[in-house]
């Protein structure tokens, strides 16, 4: 479910990007700026494969010490592109269209047709490698299972959809109840990967252990239930925390959940509401 989660929510944000440069060409004639798109969107997601792959093969040959210092740096470094991008998408949904836009025709201006690859790439580019950092923060450590792989690509095919949606005509679509429903869910994700990072660094000695069990439910073990397993993977459930996890979970969540819900819940009208990306 993180998987999904992670892929969904990156997977729209590029294929939101996409769609609105593509309707934008295409009501402007460009059809080489269309492939140029096209062609800079699959550079741009190959490249993000293979550097996840390179990524995770060598992060997955580390052991002992060295192996969790790295998947706590991990969780952490996840955690703060996942705050920037919640909190980016969240003032940017309503002005997206337009600032893409600009961006287009500015490059149609000045370096022709040639200058939308580097627009398409960079910005499928970031997403991808933001999406291959948050899987592996929660894969690396733990075994792999083929319900990963099918949650990540889940993701990103609804993703797809929803873009092909926007580009199709969808001419006044939601967006911030799309981006508010799944910052939340990213949020508690984020902070159940502050957990992890503190985990991780209790168990080489990096930070101290005071209480090692604040509680111990005996419910819901991730090692034994499949309701424990999808908890963890997503919310970072554990059944028997450290008073240090317990204290870097709501840490973070409290400030950050209420910033977040505070700044979605804005009134606004309904033309506000919605953004044209067709």
């Amino acid at each position: 479910m993180s998987a999904f989660l992670v892929m969904l929510r990156e997977g729209v944000e590029a294929a939101l990007i996409v769609a609105i440069l593509l309707g934008y060409l295409a009501r402007v004639g460009s059809r080489t700026g269309a492939r140029m798109v096209w062609a800079g969107t699959a550079a741009a997601a190959s490249l993000s494969v293979v550097i996840g792959g390179i990524l995770y093969a060598t992060i997955g040959e580390l052991q002992g010490a060295a192996e969790e210092i790295t998947e706590g740096v991990i969780a952490l470094v996840a955690v703060a592109l996942l705050s920037w991008m919640i909190f980016w998408m969240g003032r940017q949904a309503r002005t997206l269209r337009g600032h893409i836009e600009q961006k287009a025709g500015e490059a149609l201006a000045i370096g022709g047709a040639a200058a939308l690859t580097s627009i398409a790439f960079v910005a499928v580019l970031r997403e991808g490698l933001e999406s291959a950092l948050f899987l592996i923060s929660t894969t690396v450590g733990e075994e792999a299972s083929g319900g990963q792989l099918i949650g990540g690509l889940l993701g990103l095919g609804t993703a797809v959809v929803i873009g092909y949606g926007f580009y199709r005509g969808s001419r006044r679509i939601d967006l911030r109840a799309f981006f508010r429903v799944t910052g939340i869910l990213i949020i508690l994700f984020a902070a159940g990967l502050v957990a992890k990072g503190i985990h991780e660094f209790q168990e080489v000695g990096l930070l101290p252990i005071w209480n090692e069990q604040v509680w111990n439910l005996g419910v819901l073990d991730p090692d034994t239930t499949v309701t424990g397993r999808f908890l963890k993977s997503l919310f970072g459930w554990r059944p028997d925390p450290s008073l240090a996890m317990v204290v870097g979970y709501f840490g973070y969540l409290i400030p950050v959940g209420g910033a977040f819900v505070n700044m979605t819940k804005k009134v606004i009208t309904p033309a506000d509401n919605k953004v044209e990306v067709g």
